[in-house]
């Protein structure tokens, strides 16, 4: 009686123990909780995003978050909400706009659903690498109307993050635009990326971001259209073991701010924010260059095969992609995409 007595009594002591453990097992921001108690904050900036934090450009979010509380003393708390816990990105939009929301890291494939002038960082083969995604953020002829591209919708674009040039993951390895056309790709839910796979002639299934592992897994979809960062983050090169790299369009999150919100913070913390926006975006993008190299060969040692199609392929997908600049010119306006395309020689 005594051994059970003493076997139950360590029993009751392991199980809150246990049961802690996996709550927090459960919870997969855990690790990004704030070191301090935001309940004191005067102002409150609730900032979405639908993507994880250990990808770089979203885990910014949480950077901007503490250089915020600390710079304003505690007076403004950044409440960084990811992994779509305010819901999917037109959804955010739609609250974003209206003021429930009052920043979002969207997506660039969803960005252009804000406004058509935010669709030309999707655009094909114009910012297409790190090093134009630079020269675009950093010259003011090119940035500055980018910046300003929202406000018709009430919205200011603070900066960008990215998360790696895109490619296709695909079950069955894609070496050619032949081996394309016998693949069925997933796309965002974007309007540029429709009108480049209908230019492209790719077979292709509008998609959202929730479905597509079951999506994989059953054949529904046999490639994907991402990027290495996000497939090997996300595990999907466990199914489609192979990724040519079209590095056609740089991933990207734009950082977007309800104006009318942000004009009634006091103007110290407005500079504030801006500021460490700013900071820490741009430091994120070199993270995510980094990144992006880090989880290439990651894929690698795994086992994942990547390909990269001929001159000749990629200057097909080129050529036939120009419809699509052309008619996205004329809602973007022809005279900045020429500026564009001449400051980045795309």
């Amino acid at each position: 009686m005594k051994k059970l007595f003493v076997a139950l009594l360590l029993l009751t002591i392991a199980i809150p123990g246990s049961v802690m453990a996996a709550e927090k097992k459960k919870n997969p921001l855990a690790s990004w909780q704030p070191k301090f108690d935001p309940s004191g904050a005067e102002y409150t900036y609730i900032l979405s995003n639908i993507s994880h934090p250990v990808i770089e450009g979203v885990g910014v979010g949480y950077r901007i978050r503490d250089k915020v509380w600390e710079k304003s003393g505690g007076r403004l708390y950044v409440d960084f909400r990811p992994l779509a816990q305010l819901g999917g990105e037109k959804d955010v939009i739609s609250k974003l706009k209206l003021g429930a929301v009052q920043g979002m890291l969207s997506s660039s494939v969803a960005a252009a659903n804000i406004s058509d002038l935010l669709g030309i960082v999707n655009l094909p083969y114009i910012v297409d690498t790190f090093d134009k995604l630079d020269t675009f953020r950093n010259t003011p002829e090119t940035w500055k109307p980018f910046a300003n591209g929202a406000q018709k919708q009430g919205l200011l674009v603070s900066d960008i993050t990215g998360y790696g040039p895109y490619g296709w993951a695909t079950t069955s390895p894609v070496k050619t635009l032949a081996d394309a056309k016998g693949t069925n790709f997933r796309i965002a839910e974007a309007p540029v990326n429709t009108d480049a796979y209908k230019a492209w002639g790719l077979k292709f299934t509008v998609m959202p971001w929730p479905d597509v592992p079951q999506a994989l897994q059953t054949g529904v979809i046999t490639g994907l259209d991402h990027t290495a960062i996000v497939c090997n983050i996300t595990k999907k090169f466990t199914i489609a073991k192979s990724f040519t790299e079209l590095n056609y369009a740089q991933g990207l999150f734009v950082h977007v701010i309800n104006k009318r919100w942000l004009k009634k913070l006091p103007k110290d913390l407005q500079d504030i924010l801006l500021a460490v926006i700013a900071e820490e975006s741009a430091a994120t993008r070199d993270l995510t260059r980094k990144q992006h190299d880090a989880q290439v060969a990651k894929a690698k040692e795994a086992g994942v095969q990547f390909i990269q199609l001929s001159d000749s392929d990629i200057q097909k997908l080129k050529t036939d992609a120009e419809p699509v600049l052309k008619k996205w010119g004329e809602k973007i306006g022809v005279d900045y995409l020429a500026k564009v395309r001449e400051k980045l020689g795309s």
